[in-house]
């Protein structure tokens, strides 16, 4: 009984489980359609609305982002005078998706023709182009219609898309930015100039790019989780600025007499410019801070690669022009004479070779040499310039007379050995390392060792020591000779070059002072002071008692104590045709303040070889830009002078009277006055006529009862001068 029992209990469990399965498959079987349903119904809107979706997402979510530009950092000279700098420009975008996305939407909203026909208003876009553009390109968000529009020139457009009424849309202005040269070709080969994507090219620009260049920014816009568009902004990071040694207007005045002796000579004596190259450095021998540097090789940083701009070739040669000729053509122009090129410096490197002797104690002030003329050396005579010999001259003569004989048997004196090592502590065959790119080696072409010496490069042998002496058989570049003739004569100290002097952050501060660096000093002040006189005396020295003149004369400015030397080399082949000239000074004579060194390859003239055409532009240079410099004269004119003198100051007098002079006025005939409101001239009345007691003077007054009859009261001391009536 009791397991029939349990079986009934069994059996109504069993229905109860029953029941409950069915109901939950059933659900389950309700839950099942209801997902088929539901991915019907996606699968009919992917297939007939999902390409509208889509780039309706996509339309409001930028996932491209935003490029935001830095600005490239400014170069200013030493003075805060802007030499280059980044102007800001605007590209114009077109978005045709968005533009075509509302006109398929929404045609209340559509927004095509209003825009289509602003772009033509506002920037004069050809309407057929447009038109093209946005059949082509329907689903592009980016489509560049303008590159670099100033501002004056979006101005406008701004002002109506900002106006809703314009319906203005799928448009907008991209900021950009482009290098500007305000003083376009004036010291381009210190500056340099940059390329696409802010990639500097030659001088600053290049050497210091990357403290120039900044770090872009982004702007990213992004749907939220509530499917709202938000934006986050990462801002561009502007570059830093630099702030160069270059005076802006010592660098006019070097740049304006180069090329005044270039048009000088133009054809004097071949068809050609008045010299294949002529240029100049001017730095502070105290410091190695380089003010000005130029040649006549300059080009127009605003247009660098414009050959008809920059003088290279007329229009109709440019058009036949290989495009390996154009690029040839363009390098040469490119390339900064000063420190890329490299010439035998002639005597302007005696005092080297003098200041080592001094030195090494192989020679001492007051020493007498014989020249006669030439010297033997491995069995063939070397001549000096004066073939028919200075006679007996002093150690100072030797360098106020350019004598190369004398020169040769101070440099036996000093030995291979020393004169090596001293030609290297002057940095001769090697490089500065300026601040600057493209500065050529030398050391191939010099930099002597001892035979059998490590890394040896050359071995100096007889000849090369007498041919050294005085600046021959070896290659310099300007910015050598320039460092090594400042320690010459500042008091025998080597500075580093440089053409930068501090870095500045986008405010104006200063981030980093470009101090001068002394690298070594290779003479005394003593034999420093030395050279110093005998180079014054190079330009002012007397006649000596053999009849010889001091061979720097031409360069003396009327007043100013100064000191220099010229250089003669000529050029491989030796034939007697073709040479370097050049001339180096500084002033003032005691304490240097400046050093000018001026370079003339191959003047147009029958006869290259005198240095006169170098001292001219040195002393036209010098001129001006010593006043420029607060240097004044402080010598009294010597007599030889005089005349030059004179005509200096009656040309500085015309041409202060050539100044425009006020034009006076008409003078007031007496007795009368100008009426300050009319400008009308009035005849004041003549006091001798007028009765004072006579009212009658006063006019046809009419009478008021109510007025009181004031007399007049007596003159005053203070109203004396306003009643002369009285």
């Amino acid at each position: 009984m009791a397991g029939n029992r349990n079986r009934r209990r069994l059996s109504r469990k069993q229905r109860i489980t029953l029941k409950m399965k069915r109901k939950l498959a059933l659900l389950f079987v309700i839950i099942v359609l209801i997902l088929i349903g539901i991915f019907g119904w996606l699968v009919y809107i992917i297939r007939v609305s999902g390409e509208r979706y889509t780039r309706k997402v996509l339309s409001q979510q930028d996932t491209n982002s935003i490029l935001l530009p830095y600005r490239r950092g400014d170069i200013y000279d030493r003075n805060g005078t802007i030499l280059a700098t980044s102007e800001k420009v605007y590209n114009l975008i077109l978005d045709p998706a968005v533009l075509w996305e509302n006109h398929n939407d929404d045609p209340e909203k559509d927004c095509v023709e209003p825009t289509l026909q602003a772009l033509v208003s506002y920037f004069e876009q050809d309407r057929s182009d447009l038109n093209r553009i946005m059949d082509e390109k329907k689903g592009s968000h980016y489509v560049v219609l303008e590159k670099q529009l100033t501002k004056a020139e979006v101005e406008e457009f701004e002002t109506a898309m900002e106006d809703s009424e314009n319906r203005i849309e799928g448009v907008w202005l991209e900021d950009s930015y482009i290098r500007r040269y305000p003083y376009n070709d004036l010291a381009c080969n210190v500056i340099g100039y940059t390329v696409s994507g802010n990639v500097g090219q030659y001088g600053i620009e290049q050497q210091y790019t990357e403290v120039l260049n900044g770090e872009n920014g982004r702007s990213y816009s992004y749907l939220n989780d509530d499917l709202e568009q938000e934006k986050t902004v990462r801002p561009a990071e502007d570059g830093n600025s630099v702030m160069s040694t270059i005076d802006i207007t010592l660098q006019e005045i070097v740049e304006k007499y180069i090329d005044e002796f270039q048009e000088k000579y133009t054809d004097a004596f071949r068809e050609g410019d008045g010299s294949y190259t002529a240029a100049a450095v001017m730095m502070n021998p105290n410091t190695g801070e380089i003010l000005a540097m130029a040649s006549n090789r300059r080009y127009d940083l605003n247009n660098p690669y414009d050959v008809v701009v920059n003088g290279l070739y007329t229009e109709e040669e440019a058009q036949n022009l290989s495009e390996e000729d154009r690029l040839n053509a363009l390098n040469e122009l490119w390339r900064n004479f000063c420190i890329s090129d490299t010439y035998e410096p002639g005597s302007t490197a005696k005092p080297i070779t003098i200041a080592a002797g001094l030195e090494t104690g192989a020679v001492h002030d007051g020493d007498t040499f014989l020249c006669d003329g030439r010297k033997n050396v491995g069995g063939k005579d070397i001549w000096c310039s004066k073939k028919i010999g200075h006679g007996v001259i002093t150690l100072e003569g030797s360098l106020m007379l350019s004598c190369n004989d004398a020169l040769m048997q101070i440099a036996e004196k000093v030995g291979e050995s020393n004169f090596s090592r001293y030609q290297n502590m002057f940095n001769l065959g090697l490089r500065t390392n300026i601040d600057l790119p493209g500065e050529a080696r030398t050391d191939t072409l010099i930099y002597y060792t001892k035979e059998n010496a490590p890394n040896e490069r050359l071995v100096m042998r007889t000849t090369d020591l007498a041919t050294n002496s005085f600046g021959q058989n070896y290659n310099v570049t300007m910015i050598q000779m320039a460092s090594a003739f400042s320690a010459c004569i500042n008091g025998g100290y080597y500075y580093q070059p440089h053409v930068v002097k501090k870095i500045m952050d986008t405010g104006g501060g200063t981030i980093e002072n470009k101090e001068p660096i002394l690298l070594r000093t290779p003479i005394s002040a003593k034999t420093s002071a030395l050279i110093r006189r005998y180079l014054y005396n190079t330009m002012y020295g007397p006649e000596d008692a053999n009849g010889n003149h001091a061979t720097g004369r031409a360069a003396r400015i009327a007043g100013y104590a100064m000191g220099g030397k010229t250089g003669t080399a000529e050029k491989i082949p030796r034939d007697k045709t073709n040479y370097l000239v050049s001339f180096i000074g500084f002033a003032p004579a005691d304490h240097p303040e400046v050093v000018l060194y001026v370079v003339v390859d191959r003047p147009n003239a029958e006869k290259q070889s005198s240095s006169s055409f170098a001292q001219e532009i040195w002393k036209n240079i010098m001129k001006e830009a010593l006043p420029y410099l607060n240097i004044y004269p402080t010598e009294e004119v010597p007599a030889d002078m005089q005349e030059e003198y004179a005509a200096d100051q009656a040309a500085a007098e015309e041409a202060a009277g050539t100044e425009e002079e006020p034009e006076e006025e008409d003078p007031v005939p007496e007795g009368t006055l100008v009426d300050p409101q009319t400008g009308e001239t009035v005849q004041m009345p003549d006091p001798a006529t007028i009765d004072p007691n006579d009212d009658s003077v006063m006019g046809d007054v009419p009478i008021n009862d109510n007025l009181v009859d004031v007399k007049p009261a007596e003159a005053t001391q203070e109203n004396e001068n306003d009643n002369p009536t009285e």
